[in-house]
């Protein structure tokens, strides 16, 4: 190799580790805004909001029973069956009770009988006296006399009326509107006075009973409840506290409470047993911000998020975190109202990042 072209070799090696050194020692050029998703911080109050499982069930029930004993001759309703006022539910056999009718009806025409005779005596007996021919004790005897069989048949007119009234007796009407709900006798069974035939459960009134812990037994009053069906999405009811237990129950050491369902009155789609949520909303202590999970990260500090400042800068702050749901975290402090946070993909910034938001959805 020639000597001028070892020369211009040395020169492009010399020049080639010039350009590499220049390059190791030029500071790097900052690189492009990252764009990230943020969201708005937004302090409301706190409002804790619990679903409790229940049921449907009438507000009043009623045992119906005989006002007199006998044998059942019929029954004429089922469970399930809806009935009117004054509906017959039950009929006893009236024969003996039409017997003692027509003997409170002949002590009647006795006792009518007897107070004429007595009313005749003694009007005999104050015309003999007048003219001296009878004493008075006399006439005080037939006086006395009169009396009783004016009180003798009184005693056998209100006598007939309870008889009558026993005959009415032997059919069990319906008192209000309702539906049956259970039965306990059947036709052919001698049932005693009072004892229950049907359960009738009234319309005027539905609630939703529910078993509530005792976290919840203190608050349930001032709670804003709503009542939801089951058998019907998207629909729901405005409910009120109607009663609660005082005591736990021993083995599920809950509360038992009924609910007033609003407007179910008369609505069919509301049937008694029918599966519903309740849903109790109380307000909590302060006011939350709710921000997406992906917004918090844990670098070994605590929870923080990263803060957009109005020059699109990131800034790491710790945050204090009240609770989790499956959407969101639950921020009291650390944050100003209206700042913005990075909701996602936190994992891969750094605390003075510069950024490019993008609003989220």
């Amino acid at each position: 190799m020639s000597a001028p072209r070892r020369a211009v070799i040395a020169v492009s090696l010399a020049a080639l580790a010039l350009v590499g050194c220049e390059a190791e020692t030029a500071p790097l050029k900052e690189s492009a805004a990252r764009p990230v998703q943020v969201a708005s911080v937004s302090f409301v109050a706190d409002v804790v909001t619990r679903d409790f499982v229940g049921v449907i069930a009438p507000r009043t029930e009623t045992d119906l029973a005989f006002r007199v004993g006998g044998k059942m001759l019929a029954r004429t309703v089922a469970v399930g069956d809806r009935v009117r006022a004054g509906a017959v539910i039950a009929r006893l056999d009236a024969e003996d009770l039409i017997l003692q009718l027509e003997s409170a009806e002949a002590e009647l025409a006795a006792a009518t009988s007897a107070l004429a005779q007595a009313s005749a005596d003694l009007e005999r007996f104050d015309a003999l006296r007048e003219r001296g021919h009878a004493t008075v004790a006399d006439f005080d005897r037939k006086s006395l006399a009169r009396d009783e069989a004016a009180a003798r048949l009184e005693r056998a007119g209100r006598s007939l009326d309870l008889a009558r009234r026993q005959v009415g007796y032997a059919e069990l009407r319906a008192d209000v509107d309702g539906v049956i709900v259970a039965t306990a006798a059947e036709p052919g069974q001698v049932v005693a006075v009072g004892q229950p035939i049907a359960t009738l459960a009234h319309l005027d009134g539905k609630d939703a009973v529910v078993s509530l812990p005792e976290d919840w037994f203190a608050g349930a009053g001032d709670a804003t409840a709503t009542v939801s069906l089951w058998a019907n999405d998207g629909r729901s009811f405005a409910a009120t506290l109607r009663e609660l237990s005082p005591d736990a129950d021993p083995v599920t050491r809950t509360y038992r409470a009924r609910f007033a369902v609003e407007g179910a009155d008369n609505d069919e789609a509301v049937a008694f047993g029918m599966t519903a949520t309740v849903t109790l909303a109380k307000k909590g202590g302060d006011a939350v911000a709710r921000l997406p999970l992906a917004a918090v990260i844990n670098t070994g500090a605590g929870p923080s998020v990263f803060v957009v400042d109005e020059a699109d800068r990131l800034a790491l702050r710790p945050v204090t975190v009240t609770g989790f749901t499956e959407e969101v975290a639950l921020i009291t402090a650390g944050v100003g109202d209206g700042e913005r946070v990075v909701s996602l993909g936190v994992q891969k910034l750094r605390d003075g990042d510069h950024v490019r938001t993008v609003e989220r959805r």
